[in-house]
């Protein structure tokens, strides 16, 4: 072996040398950044349920089934901010999934390609206004509009309605758990938008142009090809916005009336676990309304953890059904 090859060769392996150190700094580094994550996240949970445990052996079950919210008599339940929380959650979803639909829709498949950005940025800077904005919004423009002329417009139209007439029922208050909803449905839109704008446009040009090609309709492509293709990510989309939806709390507490009772109707006033957290932790002035508060905290905790938790679970259904059909 000449002298050529030798130097060759110990270039080779200081080469692999280096490549060999990077690549472990990096596995290290990324496992380092990995487990602090987890000890925050698992420091987060121990707080919470060390807070909490004074309250939660006093009062047990109580906690989770009692309507009632008493700082005086020292006796805290958490089922209607809970209420309230999933409720809000819930409209939320309920009309904002299909209006980010229905913009997404447009701007990859009807609108023209010249302004497909523009409007792309202006529906995502909805996401770039402070939740204080929206509440703020919310409180002086849009209760004073309920009150005098849309839950009076939907009381006289949908209040005679079975079955789900008494939802629009009541005094129209302006305020109240409608708004709340209303104004979370505003605040996730831009979210789930661009997550399913960006998916649909991810849907290969061969699928779409071979569905046109047979004679299918906009709708039918949309519907029989891009939905099932990129399933998951409409399905990401909207757990991104449940949870978005759950932990809110500054553009719901301007709106929803802070009033710790169940609504019977949409218009009602009530409160949610984020909102009676921001209104009341300041005003806790012993140990068992603090504790009481704390266990507040550990239940919106579970609760958006549950939901992710199911919407991780179906994505990987989605995954391992796609993997069984390609095999």
């Amino acid at each position: 072996m000449s002298l050529a090859d030798d130097i060759e060769g110990t270039k080779r392996l200081s080469r692999m040398s280096r490549a060999w150190i990077g690549d472990s700094l990096f596995r290290a580094t990324t496992l380092t950044f990995t487990l602090v994550v987890l000890l925050l996240l698992g420091g987060i949970v121990i707080v919470l349920i060390d807070g909490a445990t004074p309250a939660l052996q006093v009062l047990g079950l109580d906690f989770l089934t009692s309507k009632s919210w008493n700082p005086v008599t020292e006796r805290y339940g958490a089922l209607v901010p809970l209420v309230g929380t999933i409720a809000t959650a819930t409209i939320a979803l309920v009309v904002g999934v299909p209006c980010a639909f229905a913009v997404a829709f447009f701007l990859t498949e009807l609108c023209p390609y010249r302004l497909r950005a523009p409007l792309g940025i202006a529906v995502e800077l909805l996401a770039a206004v402070p939740s204080i904005i929206y509440g703020i919004w919310g409180l002086f423009v849009a209760a004073p509009y309920f009150q005098s002329t849309l839950e009076p417009a939907l009381a006289k139209w949908l209040g005679p309605i079975p079955v789900i007439g008494h939802l629009f029922s009541g005094p129209p208050i302006g305020i109240g758990l409608l708004l709340a909803g209303l104004i979370l449905a505003l605040m996730i839109l831009p979210f789930i938008t661009a997550v399913i704008r960006d998916v649909f446009e991810s849907v290969p040009a061969v699928l779409r142009e071979s569905a046109y090609g047979i004679g299918a309709t906009r709708w039918e492509v949309v519907w029989h090809i891009v939905l099932p293709y990129c399933r998951t990510g409409v399905v990401g989309a909207v757990m991104l916005g449940l949870g978005r939806a759950l932990g809110e709390t500054m553009a719901v507490t301007f709106v929803i009336g802070n009033a710790h009772r169940l609504p019977k109707t949409l218009f009602d006033p009530t409160t949610t676990i984020s909102a009676t957290l921001a209104n009341e932790f300041n005003e806790a002035v012993s140990d068992m309304y603090t504790s009481s508060l704390i266990g507040l905290g550990l239940v919106l905790f579970v609760l958006t953890f549950t939901v992710l938790a199911i919407g991780k679970r179906l994505l990987l259904r989605n995954e391992y059904a796609k993997a069984g059909a390609r095999r």
